[in-house]
């Protein structure tokens, strides 16, 4: 089990609560037992898979480019170590709010969807499946894959762990990819989920690989209670690895 973090990834880059100080640290305070790796910059063309010219210009006159290009290629080196083991990116800015052409939510670039599509272009994988458990939908992950039959993508409602196993049983799939939000947590704002309830969320994704030779990789999403989430990332990933 890989965990994909650059220390870049400490930078207070914006006021919103994805980027406070504290977040990243309370994560890796958490997971020294694990194997840290660097990832390196999404170049343009990696980017371009799945937004559009005038968006990647959009970020970067916001002064954005950087740090979100380094979030994307956390996800595409996580994604890669995935073919052999499991892998997580421990990144940000999250990315399940960035569609096409658009973005909102404290993301800028969709990791999850930059991942996948440099996975099929690759030649690695032709489906996916993905699996998203933060408190909010996904739309940037479903607008990007709406027209995509060899990616499906799935919002778990409330609290319903059980809802994945039966998306799972359901769809082909040659990689599960997650998009990993803590902001469910009872101490979080969502206000629904128990600690361990992530780590029960890890396992299902683990026991359905099994369905494409183990490939796994999960994205850090939402979560913004330090003091409960590095223990919940922890939590997941003992289900996960």
């Amino acid at each position: 089990m890989k965990i994909v973090f650059s220390p870049k990834f400490f930078a207070v880059y914006t006021s919103d609560p994805a980027a406070s100080a504290g977040r990243l640290e309370a994560i890796v305070e958490e997971l020294k037992e694990y194997e840290f790796v660097e990832p390196s910059m999404a170049s343009e063309e990696e980017i371009l898979l799945v937004h559009t010219k005038r968006h990647l210009e959009d970020v970067r006159s916001e002064g954005l480019y950087e740090i979100s290009a380094l979030s994307a290629g956390a996800a595409i080196r996580a994604a890669k170590i995935s073919l052999y083991e499991p892998a997580f990116s421990l990144s940000r800015p999250p990315g399940h709010h960035a569609s096409q052409n658009s973005s909102w939510g404290f993301c800028y670039f969709n990791n999850v969807a930059i991942a996948v599509r440099k996975l099929q272009k690759d030649g690695d994988i032709l489906k996916a499946a993905v699996v998203d458990f933060d408190l909010h939908y996904g739309d940037g992950t479903a607008n990007i894959f709406s027209m995509d039959k060899n990616v499906r993508y799935f919002h778990m409602p409330g609290g319903d762990v059980n809802s994945i196993a039966n998306f799972l049983e359901k769809v082909e799939y040659d990689i599960i990819a997650v998009s990993a939000g803590f902001d469910k947590h009872v101490d979080d704002w969502g206000g629904i989920l128990e600690t361990e309830d992530y780590r029960e969320i890890g396992r299902i994704i683990r026991e359905y690989s099994e369905k494409c030779k183990g490939r796994r990789f999960a994205v850090l999403e939402g979560g913004y209670n330090h003091r409960v989430l590095g223990k919940n990332v922890k939590s997941f990933i003992k289900g996960f690895e």
